[in-house]
């Protein structure tokens, strides 16, 4: 592509004829431009900030809680009265670049130039070119809610003074071109650090807990350095390769993806190619190796007597086991997780309030705090972060699992709406087959003999589509025909629906084990 464009720029004269490109070439090179800029996009995640809650991919409007109050995203889209249609490539670039508006004004580090101005001025200009080709939605900015004096934006200059500074990555001469490439990745466009360094002085990763870990919108962030216990010291690098790419990694060690990080997998990492994504674990490898807590300055844990081992029993070991070693495959361990042990509590807690949806190839985690009082929660957090092995700071501030529990929504808690079904074709299988009828008014003890005749043509007719996407299809749709009536009001509906989606993984997976994996309804006894 650069050959065609350094034809376009330079043009010669053969026999008196000035020689330029022919349309046929400007348009390839232009689809090519475009095509990279796309990745680029992806790479960036940029579609996570800019698509507001009516879907509509790129036109803004999505509500970034910050420490100086609620800042809405700009529409991307080249709509010329709300989006950048009447902006130039080098007004975007000093954007990009510079962290300045079309107007002059300062942008508010919320959009991530800090790390953006090391983006090339070619890739940039691929992004500009991707963006421009979008389908152009008209979607007006609703005003932000920054109280005085952040909304006074010449005040930046402060901030832009002690922690900006604009310049493109430089390329370690001693460094691999591949290191070279992830740190592109990581520092630039991935902007890893907004999410994964202790302090969230945004734009200045060089300060103490780079990379090492940090709370964000409620989750923890992990540690990412190559620290043995609580980073990824002690994963290989097919582990975090894997573990990038669907949210997973063989062996159990980190768990599954939750919270901003799944979100970020899903609709970037997962995307990138595996260079990229090797190039991006051996730049991490390079980074010094940092510790948030040390295991020897932790308060004493006292495991045997310790109050969450009665809840993690009634509550937790039927599926990750009394060892916490849980089920290959099917549900992620507990013991030796670097997630679990990270300094922060915040995901294990998030985790057990809102459930995970099925994914990887394991199955979906009902919401079992909903049933479980706080106490039950701080405790039972601690045990699985100080038992078999583990070791993570105890929780000192037992309001942290209150105030999750007010931030949590989710499908599974049964405080928010039933999910969509993203894949398309799944969703007309389920739609021809009246699925939806099928499950409503189905009493517990019928789930199993019902998807058993569901799940096999649901398989056979929607070939494309994952286990993963079955599972969660399937509880999309009960949840949509059973959530808002009384058939269930005996029951709590999180137990209801966390039983019916660990039915439908186990048909799903394993058919002629039915309910192996099952997760209980409510607090039961150990079965050892």
């Amino acid at each position: 592509m650069r050959s065609i464009l350094a034809l376009a720029a330079t043009s010669g004269f053969i026999a008196g004829t000035v020689i330029s490109p022919s349309p046929s070439l400007a348009q390839a090179s232009d689809a090519e431009l475009v095509k990279r800029g796309e990745y680029l996009v992806t790479a960036g995640d940029c579609v996570a900030c800019h698509t507001g809650p009516d879907g509509k991919k790129f036109a803004g409007n999505y509500a970034l809680n910050t420490p100086i109050g609620k800042i809405m995203t700009p529409n991307l889209t080249p709509d010329k009265e709300t989006g950048l249609g009447n902006w130039t490539e080098e007004e975007f670039y000093r954007a990009f670049h510079d962290g300045i508006g079309k107007d002059g004004s300062y942008l508010y580090p919320a959009f991530p130039f800090a790390w953006y101005t090391k983006v090339t001025r070619d890739d940039v200009k691929a992004i500009y070119a991707y963006l421009q080709s979008l389908e152009p939605v008209s979607n007006p900015r609703k005003s932000s809610e920054i109280p005085f004096p952040f909304n006074v934006r010449t005040a930046l200059i402060t901030w832009r003074t002690a922690f900006f500074t604009a310049g493109e990555f430089k390329p370690d001469p001693n460094a691999s071109a591949e290191v070279n490439r992830g740190g592109y990745l990581v520092e630039g466009l991935g902007h890893c650090g907004m999410c994964h360094n202790e302090n969230k002085i945004v734009g200045n990763s060089g300060l103490a807990g780079k990379l090492g870990g940090g709370v964000i919108d409620g989750w923890y962030a992990p540690n990412i350095t190559p620290d043995d216990h609580q980073g990824i010291g002690s994963w290989s690098d097919e582990q975090v390769v894997t573990y990038l790419k669907t949210g997973a990694a063989p062996g159990n060690k980190p768990g599954v993806a939750a919270g901003p990080m799944r979100q970020t997998i899903e609709e970037s990492l997962s995307k990138l190619t595996d260079g990229d994504l090797k190039a991006m674990v051996a730049y991490l490898r390079t980074q010094q190796a940092k510790e948030t807590y040390k295991v020897k300055d932790l308060q004493a844990f006292n495991q045997p007597n310790a109050p969450g081992a009665s809840v993690y029993l009634s509550y937790c070991s039927s599926c990750h086991k009394p060892d916490g070693k849980g089920v290959e495959g099917a549900i992620p361990a507990l013991a030796g997780n670097t997630s679990v042990q990270s300094a922060g509590p915040q995901t294990v807690i998030n985790v057990v309030l809102g459930g995970l949806a099925a994914q990887s190839g394991y199955a979906s985690m009902p919401a079992v705090g909903q049933g479980m009082t706080d106490q039950q929660i701080a405790d039972v957090t601690d045990y699985v972060r100080n038992s078999w092995g583990n070791a993570a700071p105890v929780i000192e501030d037992r309001g942290i699992v209150s105030q999750a529990r007010g931030r949590i929504q989710t499908m599974l808690a049964g405080n928010a709406p039933c999910s969509e079904i993203g894949n398309e074709a799944l969703a007309k299988v389920i739609a021809a087959n009246g699925v939806a009828d099928a499950l409503r008014n189905l009493k517990q003890d019928e789930f199993v003999p019902r998807l058993s005749t569901l799940v096999p043509k649901l398989k056979a007719e929607a070939a494309g589509a994952s286990d993963d996407e079955i599972v969660n299809g399937l509880t999309a749709t009960f949840c949509k025909v059973a959530k808002d009536t009384n058939f269930y009001a005996d029951a709590p509906w999180h137990a209801v629906i966390g039983s019916f989606g660990n039915v439908a993984y186990s048909q799903v997976r394993n058919p002629e084990k039915q309910a192996s994996t099952q997760v209980p309804a409510g607090p039961t006894p150990s079965r050892n």
